[in-house]
């Protein structure tokens, strides 16, 4: 892909004994398919773990106009659908989202394709409503809408929340762009206890929020019409 434009790819990580294969692959595919973008790791050392928060770090240390993918370590795209959301996304006012359908390939697909079947041709289930596994934008439209809520600790429902409030903020959903991901095996997180019921609870007010702007823009932190993000990363070169 011939580049005449700023773009980068992170991927949020820190390393767990079940995650190490699937990261391993996805950091091959991207080298193989992407050679000549800058390929990086982000973790914003929180404990829990958390998602948004990395995220953002990564969206606050690209220049306003770069354009960023935001890969989770599991997932792997489609080389023509991510090429197209890169290049929409350099001037688009929304993020946008290399899929139309999202394949959880399990313990069982995950299998077959590390013995060599190509990823379309893997057992899998879809997973109906999927936001995330790849983002695609530029700074500014992340910040435009508050960039994802790092009140969400460790595992669950932050994906859902920016959702809404990307529709309510920006006008509209994630833009999407034919194709599928394919997110590989690992040991799944527990989703359960004092702080998942902390997100859950957070989720519905994203849920009541949502549709309405100016409590939306309140939620997440931002005036109306929404205003720039703050904050720094700390991001590692793939070795």
């Amino acid at each position: 892909m011939s580049l005449d434009f700023a773009v980068r790819i992170v991927l949020p990580w820190r390393p767990a004994p079940s995650r190490l294969d699937a990261f391993d692959r996805v950091v091959a595919w991207y080298r193989t398919q992407f050679p000549e973008v800058p390929l990086l790791t982000v973790d914003s050392g929180d404990e829990p773990f958390v998602l948004a928060a990395c995220r953002n770090r990564t969206m606050a240390a690209a220049a306003p106009d770069e354009v960023v993918v935001i890969g989770d370590a599991d997932t792997i795209p489609e080389a023509d659908a991510l090429r197209a959301a890169i290049r929409a996304a350099r001037t688009s006012d929304r993020v946008q989202l290399p899929y139309t359908e999202y394949r959880w390939l399990g313990r069982a697909g995950s299998a077959q394709f590390a013995e060599g079947v190509p990823l379309a041709r893997c057992d899998h289930e879809l997973v109906i409503g999927a936001c995330s596994g790849v983002y695609v934008a530029t700074p500014r439209t992340w910040a435009a809408h508050g960039g994802q809520d790092e009140r969400f600790r460790g595992w669950g429902f932050e994906d859902a929340a920016w959702n809404l409030a990307h529709e309510t903020l920006l006008g509209g959903p994630p833009e999407r762009h034919e194709g599928r991901v394919y997110a590989l095996y690992h040991v799944g997180e527990t989703r359960a206890g004092e702080q998942y019921e902390a997100n859950a609870a957070r989720m519905e007010r994203y849920r009541a929020a949502a549709g309405d702007r100016r409590a939306m823009a309140q939620l997440v932190g931002l005036s109306v019409p929404a205003g720039p993000a703050e904050g720094v990363g700390v991001e590692e070169s793939v070795a």
